[in-house]
């Protein structure tokens, strides 16, 4: 494996703040791309830097003890990156920022709708300064807004608009908000999708373009690969709590000791499943010997194993279904999850480290979960802190004079 990355050379300018920008731009930075973090210098940067909780001289804590503590926000989603101040609303700040669009490959930003038009940094602004340019919006709604204007999303916000809600739980349960914010992690993963297949089109064609991604498109469309109100047209309810039925034997289980979950929905599998539970006899019984079958008993199915597992340890039922050839794993704990020595040794969960404070014991963040033959995607470099970079990229990057970088810091430009 050699030491390059696949993104090495290109440079991206992030203008992203909050979550689902700066995971999109952390991806990329993973990659090997030059990401340049400009940040508001008179609102304290990127709002993750305020995000509780942080680290400190004295270990995590829940509010900041000096200017040198981070959050364990900024501490994830900044890694790889380079930090300057920019003050976008000035007309230096501006200027500055046109100059960083001709030495950048990819423009990033998650601002609400008709932010970027206001500031005059939007992509028809800026298009001819750089033909090439990939520019890549990713919002609430889309780069139009809504019909109401503001286009502003949180997570929830686009939890609930999605459907996504209301895909786990029994029927007749209320929403059921996921604890992982997967409105905020999956638009940037379309954003990166989109920016590189843009790259990809401009190296071909010297055309750059607008990749726009909207967080409620992106997870209604994840919604939409399952055609839930079709099933329950026709009897296969859409909430079914910890059971899949249209799948059955499919779910998780109680176990004397915690639960497991098991995958069923094969007639393989599901011989296996009755073979583990003691009752090899049923996989020729109609009601189980075919998926049709088991689907139309499968609350019976599900009692079944419910019953023969709830005063057997995980690992007990786990060995035994496992040995029977069934799908089957134990349902960890968040915090067993991540120490897992694969995903550790494959970099797909690396630990956390502050730039002055080294890394905390048991502080793990997400690292790039793609592995490569030839070359290397790795999150490596702590997160910078506020202004960091500012000098150097606009003296090395842009041929700024040290005088000339002084003056932008007094006028308020920096």
């Amino acid at each position: 494996m050699t030491t390059t990355r696949p993104l090495e050379g290109k440079t991206v300018i992030d203008l992203t703040t909050a979550l689902a920008g700066p995971y999109a731009t952390l991806l990329l930075a993973g990659l090997g791309a030059r990401v340049i973090k400009v940040e508001n210098p008179t609102h304290g940067g990127d709002t993750s830097r305020n995000n509780s909780p942080y680290v400190t001289a004295d270990g995590l804590k829940v509010t900041r003890q000096s200017p040198d503590d981070m959050s364990v926000s900024m501490m994830l989603r900044g890694r790889n990156k380079q930090s300057m101040t920019l003050n976008l609303k000035s007309e230096n700040g501006r200027e500055i920022f046109h100059d960083l669009v001709k030495n950048a490959d990819i423009v990033v930003e998650n601002y609400s709708a008709g932010v970027t038009e206001r500031l005059g940094i939007d992509y028809a602004s800026v298009r001819e300064l750089n033909p090439a340019l990939v520019y890549t919006s990713i919002s609430g709604f889309g780069a139009q807004g809504t019909a109401g204007g503001t286009g502003k999303a949180m997570d929830t916000i686009i939890q609930a608009l999605s459907g996504v809600m209301m895909t786990a739980g029994m029927p007749g349960e209320g929403p059921i908000r996921f604890g992982l914010p997967v409105g905020d992690l999956v638009a940037p993963l379309f954003g990166v999708i989109g920016t590189l297949a843009a790259v990809v089109h401009a190296e071909r064609t010297g055309e750059g373009q607008h990749v726009d991604v909207s967080m409620l498109g992106a997870l209604t469309s994840l919604v939409a690969c399952e055609p839930f109100d079709a099933f329950e047209e026709i009897g296969l309810p859409l909430r079914t709590g910890q059971f899949v039925p249209r799948l059955a034997p499919f779910g998780t289980f109680t176990a004397s000791d915690g639960w497991f979950a098991l995958c069923a929905p094969t007639d393989a599998f599901a011989r296996g499943v009755l073979t583990a539970v003691g009752m090899p006899q049923l996989a020729d019984d109609p009601r189980f010997e075919h998926r049709d079958g088991r689907v139309a008993h499968a609350a019976e199915l599900h009692t079944m194993i419910a019953q023969w597992a709830q005063h057997l340890p995980v690992a007990d039922i786990v060995s035994r279904l496992e040995a029977a050839g069934v799908p089957a794993a134990p349902v960890r704990s968040t915090a067993d999850a991540v120490r897992d020595p694969l995903v550790l040794a494959r970099g797909e969960v690396v630990q956390l480290e502050h730039p002055l404070f080294g890394a905390p014991e048991g502080l793990y963040g997400t690292g790039v979960p793609i592995r490569f033959s030839s070359t290397e995607a790795t999150l490596t470099e702590p997160a910078p802190r506020l202004g960091q970079h500012t000098g150097a990229v606009l003296e090395e990057l842009l041929g700024y004079s040290t005088e000339k970088v002084a003056a932008l810091r007094s006028d308020g430009s920096l």
